[in-house]
């Protein structure tokens, strides 16, 4: 699917850098430019092969706008699949626009959407969508973890795999269809046997998939963990012996913290959002009640909770007060960590948590055990984690369709333990290769498009 015109746009980040890079693709593209530029050399951009790089100057009425160096891809061979061009320049914000806005007057190209690059790759078949999307993800990255997780995914192990699955599922339908236009006869060409453990192999690949969902999105999206407690417990200072740095203030005037701040740490490669939130505690003031309640709210979406328990002050009393009350308001005590804070002053604590709940004793003023509830956070995530070699679910829309995938396979697993009727199932079946061709494209919609790549920078 080759397209009619041609699209241009600044492909670097914005503003003024020591270069730059204006992309154009489409069939116009290599004669476009090579109106306007003067290479070093004899030969003409349009007389250069695929793959090679000229230097030159850029002109435009008669003025050099800048000496650049140009790319020259030639279709098929490039990253959409059509002639595309790239113009190196210096990164001066007036050569840029300058540039650019010359190009769109010549009439012969339009300012490219939001992805559309990628887009014109994906439609001219150089790639898949869950492949593009990965595009997009390795662009966001912010940490190793993330970085990785969108590079495997670029590569197509997960659309091979989801590929492999719909081929099957493919094979199966066509033989049942077969059977549809013998009906007559009473012919069977796909055993039920074979298909029942065909639907069992695939509906433990799906499960698998889902459930490496909740790691994937962490590691794409940020790890958040709530650091939840009384005042003066030491929230605050935990943030700041994490961040190694002054970041929450610290005070022993109890309420200090009345709403969330959050930072940024990244550790082992993985990034985790810390959000210290307002003390818990009985309160007349407004505004500190308004905290408390964010504190709980944050609790609940948080992916970790840190409760954070004064070892000094604290009784068991308070403690199976707070956990009763993380457990009233909806707080998973399973994903909750409890920090025995303040050990420097009290090392014989007597304080029992919950089986099954998590603890670690430190200080945080005096950054003892800082490092193990590191490593223990770190650990926390890793417990998701799938084999090196395995595919890990990162995309809220894939997580989408595979589920659906999954309902369809229970009800044709029940329709064929009921014995219905081929034609009733094949429906089913054809059900649940369109959920799997939804996510590597080989199923897709003008709405689903626009809505993917409109999440993508102009210029990718």
């Amino acid at each position: 699917m080759l397209f009619d015109d041609t699209i241009a746009a600044i492909a670097t980040a914005p503003g003024a850098g020591a270069i730059a890079v204006i992309r154009l693709s489409g069939p116009s593209a290599i004669d476009l430019v090579n109106e306007h530029f003067n290479p070093i050399g004899s030969k003409k951009l349009i007389e250069q092969d695929s793959h090679t790089i000229h230097l030159g100057d850029v002109i435009f009425d008669d003025q050099i706008i800048d000496q650049a160096l140009v790319s020259v891809f030639k279709a098929p061979r490039s990253y959409t699949g059509e002639d595309v061009i790239e113009i190196s320049c210096h990164g001066s914000t007036y050569i840029q626009q300058t540039l650019l806005n010359k190009l769109i007057a010549s009439k012969r190209c339009r300012i490219a959407d939001p992805g559309e690059f990628t887009k014109r790759a994906f439609l001219n078949g150089k790639m898949s969508l869950s492949t593009a999307e990965a595009v997009a993800d390795l662009i966001a990255s912010e940490s190793e973890a993330a970085h990785q997780l969108a590079i495997n995914q670029m590569r197509g192990g997960f659309t091979d795999a989801l590929k492999d699955l719909r081929s099957q599922l493919i094979h199966m339908a066509s033989m049942i269809e077969l059977e549809l236009d013998f009906s007559g006869e009473d012919v069977t060409f796909a055993s039920r046997d074979e298909l029942k453990s065909l639907l069992e192999k695939i509906k433990q690949s799906i499960k698998e998939l889902l459930d490496s969902f909740a790691y994937g999105n962490a590691i794409k999206q940020g790890v958040s963990v709530a650091l939840l407690g009384a005042p003066n417990v030491g929230k605050s200072t935990l943030l700041n012996a994490l961040l190694n740095e002054e970041r929450a203030i610290v005070s022993d005037i109890a309420g200090t913290t009345r709403d969330t701040i959050e930072d940024r740490l990244i550790i082992d490669g993985i990034l985790f959002r810390f959000i210290d939130t307002a003390g818990i505690r009985k309160t007349s003031d407004q505004i500190e009640k308004l905290g408390i309640v964010r504190s709980l709210e944050s609790a609940k979406k948080a992916d970790v909770v840190i409760l954070i328990i004064d070892s000094q002050s604290s009784t068991q009393k308070d403690l199976n007060s707070t956990i009763s009350l993380l457990d009233e308001n909806n707080v998973d005590l399973s994903r909750t960590l409890v920090l025995f804070n303040k050990i420097d002053l009290n090392e014989n604590f007597d304080l029992q948590v919950p089986g099954g709940v998590e603890f670690l004793p430190l200080s945080a003023k005096n950054k003892i055990a800082i490092d193990d509830l590191k490593h223990r956070l770190v650990e926390r995530v890793l417990q998701g984690k799938k084999g090196s070699n395995e595919t890990v679910v990162s995309n809220s829309r894939h997580y989408g369709a595979l589920h659906s995938a999954l309902q369809e396979i229970f009800e044709l697993e029940s329709g064929i333990a009921q014995n219905i009727p081929s034609d009733l199932f094949a429906i089913s079946l054809r059900k649940v290769i369109h959920h799997l061709g939804e996510i590597t494209g080989e199923v897709n919609t003008d709405d689903l498009l626009g809505s993917i790549f409109s999440n993508f920078c102009i210029g990718k």
